[in-house]
């Protein structure tokens, strides 16, 4: 006789979340829906209102959970800076490294972008995630190069993955120089 499944299953809230913005990838926001993420989770589509009151709450936790792990990975990485110069060289590693600028991620940004648009209550969750990079770029310049870092990085991370001929590292520490001066 096989053992029934486990009621208690402690893992079940976080498999639901990452098969949220896997479904976000593989289907855009647009064409989820509780019964995709259950079945890519492998969780009775019961377990979806069980955790979550719906759509909306399950959507915003999932993009919260991002965020605060890319501000994690951008602050672990910027932490190992030592000086301006090395801060400099992670922002380079950000841009073209293959952990935070990778494909996937670029696309549940997106996502997440273009769903705040139409819900504000959710930019929070994006001005939160802008703050706590800029706090970290803070750490090694002052306030305005921070946020003008901040969106520099944003801005050719999109360049660096969708560019048919992205600029070297060269080419992105001659620009970083210009703008920390």
């Amino acid at each position: 006789m096989s053992k029934s499944p486990r009621r208690n299953d402690p893992d079940r809230r976080a498999r639901i979340l990452q098969a949220t913005l896997d479904m976000l990838v593989e289907h855009g926001i647009s064409h989820i829906t509780h019964r995709k993420i259950a079945a890519a989770a492998g969780v009775s589509l019961g377990s979806m209102t069980y955790y979550f009151d719906g759509i909306e709450s399950l959507l915003s936790e999932a993009f919260t959970r991002f965020a605060h792990h890319m501000s994690d990975d951008y602050r672990s990485r910027l932490e190992q800076a030592g000086n301006r110069d090395e801060a400099c060289e992670a922002i380079v590693d950000m841009i073209c490294g293959e952990k935070i600028a990778t494909s996937y991620n670029l696309q549940v940004m997106y996502q997440l972008y273009a769903y705040a648009n139409r819900n504000p209550e959710l930019k929070i969750i994006m001005q939160d995630w802008m703050r706590r990079s800029q706090q970290v770029l803070e750490t090694f310049f002052d306030p305005i190069t921070a946020r003008i870092l901040d969106a520099f990085i944003e801005g050719m991370t999109l360049h660096y993955v969708t560019d048919r001929q992205p600029l070297s590292r060269e080419d992105l520490s001659r620009m970083l120089a210009k703008i920390v001066g």
